[in-house]
């Protein structure tokens, strides 16, 4: 049993978006072999309430409040800085202290730094194993995000990128491991900064089959004349607003021509105003739910339409883990370790989303077939104790090679 200093940019619970389920997981696995230090924020007021939750699981633990108002400010200081705005957004002079002050008062043994944005404190940590979670490569997420807007948040999101990959070059070449939760995403950080190769592994994301099961009994959240698709996730996260408002406008109204029962559901907290606006007889905007599983458990098919996400998509597997029928964006299925067509389907244009969503509405047998498949694939492939076990071998001091494991086709 070592003594792991864990940080991470969110509290990671409840596990209610991407990133917090797959920090939730990791504090358990790591919360289960060794003694847990936990030094995060709370960037939502209503997390306060579930920080004794999370104090059962650590050995010690430091909670900095963010009020991202005052974050978006102190960012704006990397322009005179030179630094990417991520990093003073995250920087908090009582957090720096907590680290320095665990690690002179109990022995640390590895660290694990959960985001490109907590690399920062890594130089206030002792030189034991540093072990990065990149997930992704955000600074490409940043420059993608530039062609997408016009000037001057063009030039700021372009800006944005190439500062914060070179912040993560320095930090992963300075680690003992830097992983990102999918080969691609591990072999574009390597053309990106060669000099970190060897440095680079993987870890998938993975699901919690037992929880995301369609043996739960539950009431139907859908009427019943209506055909009801649906897409689930936090709508104050720009990837996910653009992929149900480009969906609205694009896709649904063809659908509806043929099928004028079909309705979109759009499931998940903090609808930003663009979101709620979408609400008519053709769409319905629920904000947060108590338990998201009905809302796929009952879904004739789910839709994940999103134009501008990374990597493996939580919602994906949840949706397969409940045997739905997931029609997706082609770059989030090629992600997966899944056989396009028959355990997940993948569509790029409005065209492909029409057709393929048709098709599965027009034979029942196939969705369901493709449902039962995806969830059986969820069961061989997602584990969340077998993906991150990827994680022991370096803090047990067991790694002797520079070789990652296979995580996706």
């Amino acid at each position: 049993m070592a003594n792991v200093l864990f940080l991470t940019h969110r509290l990671p619970y409840p596990p209610n978006k991407g990133d917090k389920v797959r920090t939730y997981h990791l504090l358990r696995h790591l919360a289960a072999r060794h003694r847990v230090f936990l030094g995060t924020f709370v960037d939502d007021p209503a997390d306060w309430t579930f920080v004794e939750t999370v104090r059962e699981w650590c050995a010690g633990l430091h909670v900095a409040a963010l009020r991202p108002p005052l974050a978006k400010l102190a960012s704006l200081s990397g322009f005179m800085s030179g630094e990417a705005l991520t990093v003073p957004y995250y920087r908090n002079a009582g957090l720096k202290a907590w680290i320095r002050s665990v690690c002179a008062a109990d022995r640390i043994d590895a660290a694990v730094i959960f985001s490109s944005a907590m690399a920062q404190y890594a130089g206030d940590i002792p030189a034991v194993p540093k072990l990065l979670e990149f997930v992704d490569v955000d600074s490409a997420k940043w420059t993608e995000y530039a062609t997408h807007h016009r000037w001057p948040m063009s030039w700021v999101y372009r800006r944005e990128g190439a500062r914060l990959l070179e912040f993560e070059r320095r930090a992963a070449a300075a680690s003992t491991r830097t992983f990102f939760v999918t080969d691609k995403e591990a072999d574009l950080f390597v053309k990106l900064a060669p000099e970190c190769q060897g440095h680079v592994g993987v870890v998938c994301n993975g699901v919690d089959a037992a929880y995301f099961s369609p043996l739960h009994a539950s009431a139907s959240p859908y009427s019943d004349d209506e055909i009801p698709l649906a897409f689930t996730g936090a709508m104050d996260y720009w990837p996910n607003a653009d992929a149900v408002i480009w969906f609205a406008a694009e896709v649904l109204p063809r659908l509806r021509a043929r099928w004028p029962n079909v309705r979109f559901h759009v499931v998940g907290r903090s609808p930003t105003r663009e979101v709620q606006a979408l609400s008519s007889d053709a769409v319905r905007v629920t904000g947060t739910v108590q338990d998201v599983r009905p809302f796929l458990r009952h879904a004739a098919l789910v839709v994940a339409p999103l134009r501008l996400a990374r990597g493996i998509q939580n919602k994906i597997l949840e949706a397969m883990a409940m045997e739905r029928a997931v029609v997706a964006a082609g770059s989030c299925v090629r992600a997966l370790d899944a056989a396009v067509g028959h355990e997940v389907i993948a569509a790029d244009t409005a065209d492909d989303y029409l057709r393929e969503i048709a098709g599965l509405l027009e034979d029942p047998a196939r969705a369901a077939a493709i449902g039962r498949s995806a969830r059986a694939r969820v069961l061989a492939r997602y584990s969340w104790e077998a993906n991150l076990a990827g994680f022991d071998t370096f803090l047990e001091g067991r790694h002797t090679g520079t070789g990652r494991p296979d995580c996706a086709a």
